[in-house]
């Protein structure tokens, strides 16, 4: 799970039993930040990746940036 709009974290949430603290890892936070789902954990990640490299051209989600 990456920063949604408000209503849909409220919403994803609800539906996913998720807590406040697990929710600061994807309210407002920078891109490479977000919540993986592992059996029944979710752990928080931190997935930066230098704009300058292939990676990230082949990666990012952006218009214009690939």
């Amino acid at each position: 799970m990456l920063n949604q709009a408000a209503t849909d974290r409220a919403e994803l949430a609800d539906l996913m039993g998720i807590s406040d603290l697990q929710m600061s890892y994807i309210s407002g936070v920078e891109a490479g930040h977000g919540l993986v789902k592992i059996g029944s954990s979710l752990v928080p990640f931190v997935n930066r990746v230098p704009k300058d490299t292939m990676l990230y051209k082949l990666m990012s989600t952006k218009p214009g940036e690939t």
